[in-house]
């Protein structure tokens, strides 16, 4: 592995480890096991480090990698009480990697709909979600009552909400915004 290939493959893991911990804490029920598996994943990982190519989908790679190492776990502790059972993981992990593949499509159906949307609505939604903002906040700025600026949200957020459904397949599920 080159030192720019280690490098995007540290970079790869880093990010991805909240979406593996929910993953996997999403197949076991026990907070410590489910931290425990992680670390196994990252260490498979690690290891099989040049079977990943760039370009690839490094967070599918990476949950089958996790999927397994969760099935592994619970074939060492079928003894255990209150685990599940394989075919339950197996649909469990199935149902999220439908949720994962679908969040690319959402992300896409919601900046189109963004771009619909007023420009000045467009900008309070930005405001909104601005790491550290609030409502109070921007109502200080703005002048505008706290009630008022909620109510706008509100209104943009459930057009965004059904721009977003009529953009989807009827089978990609309920988005909340």
């Amino acid at each position: 592995m080159t030192p720019e290939q280690q490098e995007y493959f540290i970079q790869q893991i880093t990010a991805q480890q909240p979406m593996l911990h929910g993953y996997i804490r999403s197949l076991l029920p026990d907070a410590d096991k489910a931290s425990d598996v992680l670390q196994e994943t990252n260490l498979v990982l690690w290891r099989r480090a040049d079977e990943f190519n760039i370009g690839e989908n490094f967070g599918g790679w990476a949950r089958k990698v996790a999927y397994y190492q969760v099935l592994a776990f619970y074939r060492n502790h079928q003894r255990e009480k209150l685990l599940f059972d394989a075919d339950l993981v197996t649909a469990l992990a199935e149902q999220s990697e439908r949720q994962f593949s679908r969040e690319k499509e959402w992300k896409a159906a919601l900046k189109h709909c963004l771009q619909k949307l007023p420009e000045h609505q467009r900008r309070l939604v930005q405001q909104r979600y601005l790491p550290g903002s609030s409502v109070q906040r921007i109502a200080d700025e703005t002048g505008r009552p706290v009630g008022s600026l909620s109510q706008s949200l509100y209104r943009i957020r459930e057009t965004l909400r059904n721009c977003i459904h009529s953009q989807l397949r009827p089978d990609s599920g309920e988005i909340t915004l």
